[in-house]
């Protein structure tokens, strides 16, 4: 018998909380062990209790963050998670997603989770030591810095964001750190095919080639989401990204953001819906 817990306003057992996981999971072909489920739920627990003292997440309530942010992270996954797909990171993770659910679901992967905001990492880090996760690693940059660093820079198999920049942005952003032959996946809510279309010439210039757009609604809903997958096929050369660097730093002084919420617009922006 599980302990009675109230949950959001909500009196869900944990074990019924637990079982929707595995349900929810393996209506969309996933398999979870006990163990990954419990995970899942033990990083919602976490969630919406940071998020009362720290802006994590405007969805708190259990079934939406269960099928907005956990199975959307990792809704149609094995397409761009191939059995080679060794490394993943990514960019502008703010509380995770996709990034946690990902690696909650593939365990075997090396994943990096970048973030601009310190304490959006720390948050993490405690997630990672409190559901056991292994390689798993948090670091501090804007996305634009990161991908001039040697030890990041087209070091990863595929490249994940969930930000709702525009997809040239994301491009110029995240391209830089997948290797050659590896893959950079933007996930979009609704058609993106205009910012497809827009973002062409950023693709190419970065090395990139469009591989595929995957449209879908969310199990039991309307709510469109898509999938832009992009193949690494040429390194990104130094001056483009000196170039893209420099645009970024220019994009934020005219703003007029301070310093710290010039780096969270520039790399951590994260879809709540």
């Amino acid at each position: 018998m599980h302990k009675q817990e109230e949950i959001n306003g909500r009196n869900d057992t944990q074990g019924e909380c637990i079982e929707k996981i595995m349900n929810a999971f393996a209506k969309i072909g996933h398999e979870l062990t006990n163990k990954q489920a419990e995970q899942f739920f033990q990083y919602y627990e976490m969630l919406v209790e940071t998020n009362k003292v720290m802006n994590l997440t405007a969805i708190t309530e259990f079934d939406e963050v269960l099928q907005k942010h956990f199975v959307d992270s990792v809704l149609k996954s094995e397409i761009f998670i191939k059995e080679d797909t060794k490394t993943l990171i990514d960019v502008g993770t703010g509380a995770g997603f996709p990034g946690v659910p990902l690696k909650i679901m593939y365990p075997q992967l090396k994943v990096t989770l970048l973030d601009s905001l310190n304490k959006r990492l720390n948050f993490l880090n405690q997630v990672i030591e409190k559901l056991g996760l292994e390689n798993i690693t948090t670091v501090h940059y804007r996305a634009e810095d990161g991908a001039r660093k040697a030890e990041l820079r087209e070091q990863f198999d595929c490249v994940v964001s969930r930000a709702v920049a525009n997809m040239s942005t994301l491009c110029e952003y995240c391209l830089p750190y997948a290797k050659v032959g590896g893959c950079f996946v933007a996930y979009k809510s609704d058609n993106a095919e205009e910012e497809i279309d827009k973002a062409k010439k950023a693709v190419h210039l970065l090395g990139g080639v469009k591989e595929n757009a995957i449209y879908f609604d969310l199990p039991d809903s309307d709510i469109g989401r898509s999938l832009v997958i992009v193949k690494k096929k040429e390194p990104t050369s130094k001056n483009i990204l000196e170039k893209l660097d420099c645009r970024a730093r220019n994009r934020c002084s005219r703003e007029n953001y301070s310093s710290q919420d010039a780096h969270s617009q520039c790399s951590t922006w994260n879809m709540n819906n």
